[in-house]
Formats: C-alpha cells, structure tokens, sequence
C-alpha cells in the first residue's frame, strides 16, 4: 500500500515538474524574448491589473522594459504575450494585421465588452462593423457633422460650468460626451430616462481594470453587473424602437435598418454590444484626454498665449463671432493641432493594444511564436527618450516638424473643448 502511494506521488511530482517546466518555457521554434512568466496560470495578472495613472508608461511595463528590454514576455490570464514597447516592432505587428496578425482579447475582456462586440471579431467581419462605425464617427461625419456638434455641445457646458465656483474637469467632460454619444449613438436622454445608464457605466469602468476573479464582492464581478444593466437599458430601447415604429435618425435606427438586409449576419446581439462599446469607448477616452489638455494648459500659460493668438485671429475674420466653427477654420488651427497632438502623446489614454499572432514573427533576435499574443505598448514608443527630446516635458512646438496627424472623434472633442475654452476665457 505504501508502495503504491509513494508511486503516485512521485508520479504527480514528475507531472508536476514537467508542466511547470513547460509553462515557464513555452514552447518556440526560435529564441523567446526575455522576460518572466509568473506564477504559474496566474502568472503576472495581479501585477498588470494594479491601478496606474494615465499620464507616462505604466508601471507594470516601465519597470519590465528597464530589467528585460524594450520587448518582453509575460503571462497575463493564462496566456503567451509578447509586450512591445519597440517602434519598429510596433509598426510591423500593425503593417501586418489581417495577414499573420488579428486583433485578439482574452476571454475575461470578451465577458467585459461583449462576446459579440467588434473586439470579437476579426477578418473579413471585423472589417464590416468597423466600416458601420465609420459610418457615423468616420473623417466624412466628423467633417459634415460631428465638429459642429462638438463645439456646440462644448461651449453650452463650459458657459455653464462657468458659473460654478469650482468643478471636476474628469467628471464633467465624462457628462459632456457620455451625454451627447449616447443620444447620438440611440436616442438615450439621461435626464428623461427612468433607469440611469450613467450609473452602470460608472459599476462597469469601476471594476475594468481589475483580476478577473468573478465572485460577488470582487471588482470584476461588480464591473460584470454594470454592464448587465447596461445592456438590459440598451435592449429596452431597442424593443421600444422595434414596436413604435419611430425614426430617430440616429446610429441605431441604422443598425436595425442594416440589419433587415438579405446579405448581413449582423443581428440584435451584435447591435447591443456594438453600442454599449462604442458608448464606453468615446466617453471614457476623451474625457481622460480632455482632463490632461486642461491640466497642461494650466501648467503652461505660454502655450495658452499662443492658443489665444491663433483663435483671436480666426475670430477676427468671421462676420459673426458666435457663429460655430468651420472646417476651414480648423485646419487652420496649426498651433491648436500641435497642443492636441502633444497632449495625445503624453496622455497614456490606450495602455495597450492587443494583437493575435497566426505564423511565427522574427526580429532583432527573437521570436514571438505562432499561438500567442503581442500587447503593444504606445506610451513606451511616445514617451522614448531616443525618440522624443525631454520626452516627459509637455511641449507643443516639437510638432513643427509633423511626426503624425490623426484626426478621430477623440481628436476633435479635445479640440472642441481647447477651443471653447479659449473663446470662454477671453
């Protein structure tokens, strides 16, 4: 008997040794870059998740990067992933998406955003919900539409807030477009509404970043019921839209149109899970680059002179002053564009961008093998010393030289509210 329970032990030892061995070398036709794997499944989950600030690279990455390199390994949830704060790298892993790279989320981040939501796709379906979000938030509507509406928007809460002794950039920014998207998105009017879908976005964004743990008392699980409300809100309009009848003229009536076509596989489930995701994605991330323009403009009262300059000037050649801005005025906005773009650089407003890997990549040495998955890390490459000059200091004239010019909804409401503030401060 004894005999027979010391074999076993020694046999769920070796099992034991040869995993763990496997787990902490994964597997790899090439050489791995450096790094560690944790703790074993865990891995380094608990360290990833830890609060962060979203102004410079976050600690999780910054302390990696000084001990292993600017690429390296980690576990997070139980998977191969390959962090690159590396611009060469990067702008490989993105050149090559579609073809041996996809857009890829762990399963915890499918719960959270939407089993169907467009993180969930990839390939040829992916391409068409991206082309139905562009529809609306894409270059022509911001042109057309969205830059009008932004500065309106904009300038009506900043009057008001102008009468308040004090108040909170972050929180009001957030109301600001949380408000705005969400009725241009489905007719959503947080004021008339009887259920409050701001409070379960604030349940959700409260638990996002946190280890997926899913037990009631845990953050993730309070984040899980967030968007349980969320989304019982969003069918609710939905139903109402269905029964009535009624045009709103909004992004969901053209969903639900798109979706009575002979040739789409898009149906209700995706519709909700397109629109609790884009609601998140706008508001959360612009008012977080909304909160940090407004703090560098505060830090920085030379940059507000010359803010001030360019905006007087556009207001001098306009037959009305009150009139709205035009998209002629706002590609004139050279200095206004170099603040934004600055500010975009500075801001750690994406962590990170999570990319599949179909076929083994290699570069400088290493191999990130086929199966696992790359997280690049923007804020490494923008905040890169051999890169930027004073990396860490908020400078807008080192956009003189362009580097880039991207121009998105998150551009423009950032735009929208510098310039409504200069015109509120004058």
């Amino acid at each position: 008997m004894w005999v027979l329970v010391t074999c076993l032990v020694a046999l769920v030892g070796i099992l034991l040794s040869q995993w763990l061995q496997k787990w902490l070398n994964p597997k790899c036709n090439g050489r791995l870059p450096r790094g560690s794997m944790g703790l074993p499944i865990i891995g380094e989950t608990i360290q990833f998740f830890s609060p962060h600030s979203f102004y410079g690279i976050p600690p999780f990455i910054s302390k990696r990067m000084n001990k292993y390199g600017s690429v390296f390994k980690t576990s997070l949830v139980g998977n191969l992933v390959v962090v690159s704060g590396d611009s060469e790298l990067n702008q490989y892993i993105f050149k090559e998406e579609g073809k041996s790279v996809y857009c890829s989320y762990t399963e915890s981040a499918l719960k959270i955003m939407g089993e169907q939501s467009l993180l969930a796709y990839h390939g040829v379906f992916h391409k068409y919900l991206k082309n139905l979000t562009l529809s609306m938030i894409g270059p022509e509507s911001l042109k057309e539409v969205l830059l009008h509406e932004m500065d309106a928007v904009t300038r009506k809460y900043l009057h008001s807030c102008s009468s308040y002794a004090s108040f909170d950039v972050k929180e009001e920014s957030a109301n600001m477009v949380f408000e705005y998207f969400a009725k241009k998105l489905f007719g959503y009017e947080e004021a008339k509404a009887s259920k409050k879908l701001r409070e379960s976005y604030k349940a959700f964004l409260d638990g996002l970043i946190s280890f997926p743990l899913n037990i009631p008392g845990t953050a993730f699980h309070a984040c899980l019921k967030g968007r349980e409300n969320a989304v019982k809100v969003i069918n609710d309009v939905i139903n109402e839209r269905k029964s009535s009848q009624k045009l709103c003229h909004d992004f969901l009536d053209f969903l639900l149109e798109e979706a009575k076509s002979k040739d789409t596989i898009l149906n209700e489930a995706i519709i909700v899970d397109l629109v609790f995701l884009l609601l998140f994605a706008s508001y959360e991330t612009t008012s977080e680059a909304i909160t940090l323009v407004m703090k560098f403009l505060s830090d920085h009262p030379s940059v507000v002179v010359e803010l001030t300059k360019e905006h007087e000037e556009i207001l001098k050649n306009r037959k009305n002053e009150e009139l709205g801005i035009t998209w002629t005025e706002y590609k004139s906005m050279t200095f206004t564009h170099m603040v934004i773009n600055e500010t975009l650089r500075l801001g750690n407003i994406v962590p990170g961008i999570f990319r599949g890997v179909t076929k083994d990549i290699e570069m400088k040495g290493t191999t990130i093998p086929a199966g696992s998955t790359v997280m690049v890390c923007p804020s490494a490459v923008h905040l890169n010393p051999a890169k930027y000059n004073d990396p860490l200091a908020f400078d807008p004239w080192r956009w003189e030289v362009p580097d880039f010019l991207a121009f998105s909804f998150l551009w423009s409401c950032i735009f929208s509210v510098t310039h409504s503030w200069i015109r509120l401060m004058n």
